[in-house]
């Protein structure tokens, strides 16, 4: 095997190891040591430290042909739909989303669901999910598929991981979110998210795909037509 692709490989398995480690198994006890401010600094380190090996990885090994074959149009339109659904999950999910760290999360578990949370009660995590597959579909080279399986797993075990964490941390309050909201997505509850995340996301998406011309020196979503 390539080098450059088995080091992109490792910096992969780190990625999603420590984040996985960092959650569970060795919080408590790093919490404990470094107090929340102290841990929540050394885990962006090491996410962030893990992400730039990943990215310098990722550049390093040759784009290298698809493994199953070029597509058509129709393969690009349904990496383009799963990509803008992607980012209105995730616009969606920075507000009033109790499962991140931040003051009132209990408050937002007792809440009715509202926006991308009658969705999922995990909005990002699904939208990394549906990043992961649309760039399967569209681009899969050895280096894409590393990335993108990384991203897929780590979105959709780390949100089942997730509930149980919180489940812990937030008690009754979590356990009244569970009730309310679903971990598979309910995608007929799409369109009546609102206003925000439905043009937040869709900025976003067109900001995103944009990028794939000045960073990748290729067009993608709408800008393949345009």
């Amino acid at each position: 095997m390539d080098q450059t692709l088995t080091s992109l490989i490792a910096a992969s398995v780190a990625f999603v190891g420590s984040h996985f480690a960092m959650s569970h198994p060795l919080r408590a006890a790093l919490v404990r040591m470094l107090g929340e401010g102290g841990f929540a600094g050394v885990y962006s380190l090491v996410s962030a430290g893990c992400m730039a090996w990943m990215y310098f990885a990722f550049t390093a090994v040759s784009p290298g042909a698809p493994l199953w074959g070029e597509f058509g149009d129709s393969v690009w339109i349904v990496a383009t739909v799963l990509t803008l659904v992607a980012m209105i999950l995730f616009a969606g999910s920075l507000i009033g989303n109790p499962a991140l760290p931040a003051p009132g999360a209990e408050k937002a578990a007792r809440a009715e669901p509202a926006g991308v949370f009658k969705v999922t009660r995990h909005p990002m995590m699904w939208g990394f999910a549906l990043w992961a597959l649309s760039h399967i579909v569209a681009a899969p080279t050895p280096r894409t598929l590393v990335v993108a399986l990384a991203v897929l797993f780590l979105a959709l075990v780390g949100a089942h991981m997730q509930d149980r964490k919180k489940a812990v941390l937030m008690g009754e309050a979590w356990a009244e979110w569970s009730a309310k909201t679903r971990y598979w997505p309910r995608w007929g509850r799409l369109a009546t998210v609102g206003l925000f995340p439905l043009l937040g996301g869709t900025a976003l998406w067109l900001g995103a795909s944009w990028s794939h011309i000045t960073l990748g020196g290729w067009e993608a979503g709408i800008w393949r037509w345009v």
